[in-house]
């Protein structure tokens, strides 16, 4: 049976460990494409264009959303972020599961647009250890890490939209567990429905020649 590729939509609160946990998903794990992200953000330190972000200006990214090259798109923290829809769409038609790293004004409007997405929300183990984690980054001012904290308690009222939760505590458990949580969704009914009614079909068809 032909395997095909899944749309991932993965959220999780600034400082929940989201972006590791999707580099080692692909890294570990055969058959995936994570999606690069396009955001009028500044780079920090380390970040290349093309690898984490395709960083452009505003400008660019609202001639974006004016000619439909946008799966979808959000303002977060008075910056954009959006998916650019032919790396998706060429990735899923060849079979691959693309992962994307999207906040949850996004991923809802996501599932709207792809009611087979799948959905999984990233948390850290507790809120200390959220705060820690903006704390370490070391690039941020602690006016922005307020703001970061404030708006995680906004965004878990969203967590009950999406199909699963990872909780983020030790990296190599946590990236198995999301694998797992990929290939279940590749195993249920309603994705196989053509595979099922083979069989159905072939059941019958075996059925009539014994009578």
């Amino acid at each position: 049976m032909e395997r095909k590729g899944l749309l991932i939509v993965v959220s999780g609160f600034a400082g929940s460990g989201k972006g590791t946990l999707m580099k080692r998903l692909v890294e570990d794990y055969e058959g995936y494409a994570l999606s690069v992200s396009m955001t009028t953000r500044d780079p920090r330190p380390g970040e290349v264009y093309g690898r984490e972000y395709f960083f452009v200006s505003k400008e660019e990214f609202e001639r974006k959303i004016e000619t439909g090259g946008l799966i979808e798109y959000a303002s977060y923290v008075e910056n954009y972020y959006g998916t650019p829809r032919d790396y998706v769409e060429e990735q899923m038609a060849a079979g691959k599961d693309v992962v994307l790293e999207i906040e949850i004004q996004g991923a809802l409007k996501v599932k709207k647009r792809f009611p087979d997405a799948v959905l999984i929300f990233v948390l850290p183990p507790g809120v200390e250890e959220l705060y820690r984690r903006l704390k370490n980054r070391g690039t941020e001012t602690e006016d922005v890490i307020r703001k970061r904290m404030s708006r995680a308690r906004e965004e878990a009222g969203a967590i009950g939209e999406y199909d699963y939760i990872v909780i983020n505590d030790e990296i190599d458990k946590s990236v198995r567990t999301l694998h797992g949580l990929i290939e279940a969704a590749h195993q249920t009914t309603g994705r196989n429905e053509e595979f099922i009614r083979g069989i159905r079909n072939d059941l019958e068809q075996l059925w009539k020649g014994e009578k």
